[in-house]
């Protein structure tokens, strides 16, 4: 497919999350859209502000045992359980050709323990064509008897801090839904060293089947993810961006140009497509064409003055 360049427009899409510049707010959320090359022949990857690549850690990961997916009535669960090729493997087979796309690639990072993690991103601070890191702090804590670091204060501040000191680029946090106060939470990793905060990863369900009373997924439980957490994550951004100083980049049930538009108006300086990409693999590259078709129809010719613009 041919390269485009950015696209000649009276609207301007351009938004920026701390130092890293993107054409456009619309990233492909991590999980949803592979390590990105295998869409190139279905979607122009260039029009995208941004893909964030399958986790990676720092082992090769078979993931959990097969149903994996349980579509719900307004989205899906889903228990994949991190399945990936590993980081050495990824920075090898997939970053060089990634790497020829004008596009913010990020790499989501995960692992059982701190040192599994800083480890993960020493691979990848000697490769090039990576835009930042995206910490995923919603994995089970194997040190500490699977408690998550996403949801406990002390250790979300030990992973981002250890994290940021071995990190040679932005790091942006991805944060559990689950927790009491999300305002505690975002402010720890700011004060640890975050870059932006990701909000927010699925939510933990369990989907049945009456028939058989057993689960519809393999690992019993999973994430929800789609329009039903909309709402939910939203408020989730908002709270936090009224005591953090760091962008936020919003995720949860986005499928529309007015989805992403109330996200940043919550306060989300951009925002990554998930589960859209199940019903339609090129739903972020339509994305892009409709939020520019919905801020001409508001006469918003920044989008980025959108940010934070809620008013009560």
């Amino acid at each position: 497919m041919a390269r485009s360049a950015d696209r000649p427009s009276g609207v301007d899409l351009r938004v920026s999350v701390g130092t890293v510049r993107l054409k456009n707010p619309i990233i492909a959320a991590s999980g949803t859209f592979g390590y990105g090359v295998e869409f190139a022949h279905l979607v122009d990857l260039n029009s995208l502000g941004g893909i964030a690549v399958k986790g990676l850690s720092l082992e090769p990961m078979a993931g959990n045992p097969s149903p994996r997916m349980c579509e719900t009535s307004s989205g899906m669960v889903n228990a994949i359980g991190l399945q990936n090729i590993g980081v050495r493997a990824f920075v090898a087979e997939k970053l060089p050709e990634l790497r020829t796309y004008g596009t913010a690639i990020l790499a989501n990072v995960f692992g059982k323990t701190v040192e599994e993690y800083v480890e993960v991103i020493r691979i990848l601070n000697d490769a090039e064509g990576l835009a930042a890191y995206e910490l995923n702090i919603s994995c089970p804590n194997v040190k500490q008897g699977g408690v998550e670091y996403g949801t406990d204060p002390v250790l979300a501040s030990e992973v981002v801090s250890s994290a940021k000191r071995s990190s040679s680029r932005p790091l942006w946090v991805k944060l559990s839904p689950v927790v009491g106060n999300i305002r505690v939470i975002a402010r720890v990793v700011e004060e640890s060293g975050a870059d932006a905060v990701v909000i927010a990863n699925t939510y933990p369900s369990l989907c049945l089947d009456p028939h058989t009373r057993r689960s519809r997924l393999g690992s019993t439980t999973g994430g929800l993810s789609g329009a039903a957490i909309k709402p939910i994550t939203m408020r989730l951004v908002y709270e936090a961006s009224q005591v953090i100083q760091i962008p936020i980049i919003g995720l949860g049930g986005i499928d529309s140009a007015a989805d992403a538009a109330e996200y940043m108006v919550a306060g989300a300086s951009a925002v990554e497509v998930g589960t859209a990409h199940f019903v339609d693999p090129r739903a972020s590259e339509q994305l892009v064409s409709s939020l520019e078709k919905w801020c001409r129809e508001e006469n918003l010719f920044e989008i980025s003055n959108l940010r934070g613009s809620i008013r009560s």
